[in-house]
């Protein structure tokens, strides 16, 4: 017999002990768990991604195409002419019922969009051809998870030359105008008989225009705070800045715009740029307070802080409207300079107590209608209100998250009712403070 320590000895030691290991079913089991879990990673490398969601939320600013998933979405774009067309193909994407909805969704309306096609180019590519209206600028990015969303790929389409809204008002003035000149031409016609022999002539009268720039808070992919019955805060806050809009146009030497006139997002940016190509006086963000607890009830109305907020609560809700950009999705690789630049100069130190100046005659009227959350307009690091030039501020109408006070944001009389309590704060304000000569925009009368 060999020597256990010889070579020969020690392979045939090694030869039995593997046929022993071999023939045990446990090296089956742990060949087939292996085996097993190998063929799960590679289908799921290869697996089509399932579109949960797909949205279409046009704008004259942008439209935008957002479309949800559970995993991220690979994508290439391109652009192409004669006709205008934009190509989004997209990578091991299954064609899903959500995806083959999104051509009945284009209307007619629709500003940059005419039609959109779906089909298969080729294995493991599925196309999207938005057969467009104009030439466009389109931009296409990802959105991690946030909030209730999963993984997004967004597609936003931009005009060549972004409306202005200057214009956009002066059409809105000019329609106003002709519909007033003609019923002051029926009157005048009636006159005349009355006023032949007078043919002195008299110069026409400069009026300050004013222009109050009107800001319904949230909107699109970003629904705000959300109450207990599915009420939405983007709808309470366009349907109050509809009413408030409608009042100031209808008071002499005042005009109102919107900085979104529907529902679709408008980053804080955005927003704050609308208003300083309007020359705006004033600035009036419109929002509608939530908290975690059902029994916090009332109104607020909010300035810029110098410094710090002026208590915790007011931090708090500062930095979720701030947040509300990321929900929302913005292009993150577009850098915004002006929000990142330090604002709080001379200028913005007069700028922000004219806003305490206007928020406590706002906070006044709004006391008349609702409950007081706090009696004193607070301060914090609104994003929103950070404009060096325009008195701005933020009144959250009511808590949508109080059973009470959400009935009462969706009735439509208590919206008047806000709106005008709005207005009347707005003209107590102007009678003490009149601004200052910022536009060229006058009326001749």
């Amino acid at each position: 017999m060999a020597s256990p320590k010889s070579p020969k000895a020690f392979l045939t030691t090694a030869l039995l002990v593997c046929r022993e290991f071999f023939s045990s079913s446990s090296i089956y089991t742990f060949l087939f768990i292996v085996a097993s879990q190998f063929s799960l990673q590679v289908n799921a490398a290869f697996a089509d991604t399932i579109v949960s969601s797909a949205r279409i939320w046009p704008a004259s600013e942008y439209t935008r195409l957002t479309l949800e998933s559970a995993t991220p979405i690979s994508y290439s774009l391109m652009l192409l002419k004669n006709p205008h067309r934009a190509v989004l193909d997209l990578e091991n994407v299954m064609l899903t019922s959500e995806i083959k909805k999104l051509p009945e969704k284009i209307g007619i309306d629709y500003p940059y969009i005419r039609a959109l096609r779906i089909g298969r180019f080729k294995p493991g590519i599925l196309r999207v051809v938005l057969d467009l209206k104009t030439e466009v600028v389109p931009q296409a990015f990802v959105l991690k998870p946030v909030a209730n969303y999963g993984h997004r790929l967004v597609l936003d389409i931009y005009p060549v030359s972004p409306p202005d809204p200057m214009m956009a008002l002066l059409n809105e003035d000019a329609i106003k105008s002709a519909q007033a000149n003609a019923l002051a031409n029926i009157k005048s016609d009636v006159k005349a008989k009355d006023n032949v022999a007078s043919n002195r002539k008299v110069s026409p009268e400069i009026i300050r225009l004013i222009t109050i720039s009107i800001d319904p808070g949230h909107g699109g992919e970003d629904p705000g705070a959300m109450s207990r019955r599915g009420t939405h805060e983007k709808d309470i806050t366009l349907a109050i800045a509809r009413k408030l809009k409608a009042k100031i146009d209808a008071e002499p030497n005042m005009r109102a715009a919107l900085t979104r006139e529907g529902d679709y997002f408008m980053s804080l940016p955005m927003r704050l740029d609308k208003a300083r190509k309007l020359n705006a006086d004033l600035f009036i963000s419109i929002h509608a307070d939530a908290f975690d607890k059902p029994h916090a009830r009332g109104s607020s109305v909010f300035a810029l802080s110098e410094s710090g907020a002026t208590s915790a609560a007011a931090a708090w809700l500062a930095k979720k409207e701030n947040d509300a950009d990321l929900i929302g999705g913005v292009n993150l690789d577009i850098k915004d300079h002006y929000l990142k630049k330090t604002l709080l100069d001379l200028s913005q130190t007069a700028t922000i107590n004219d806003s305490l100046k206007l928020g406590r005659e706002v906070l006044s009227e709004i006391g008349e209608i609702n409950h007081l959350h706090k009696n004193n307009v607070e301060q914090a690091g609104f994003a929103v209100l950070k404009s060096p030039d325009i008195p701005s501020i933020l009144v959250e109408t009511a808590f949508i998250s109080n059973p009470d006070e959400e009935k009462k944001l969706r009735d439509s009389f208590y919206q008047d009712k806000m709106a005008k309590a709005l207005l009347m704060g707005i003209k107590r304000y102007l009678a003490k403070s009149p601004p200052l000569s910022r536009s060229k925009m006058v009326r001749l009368e």
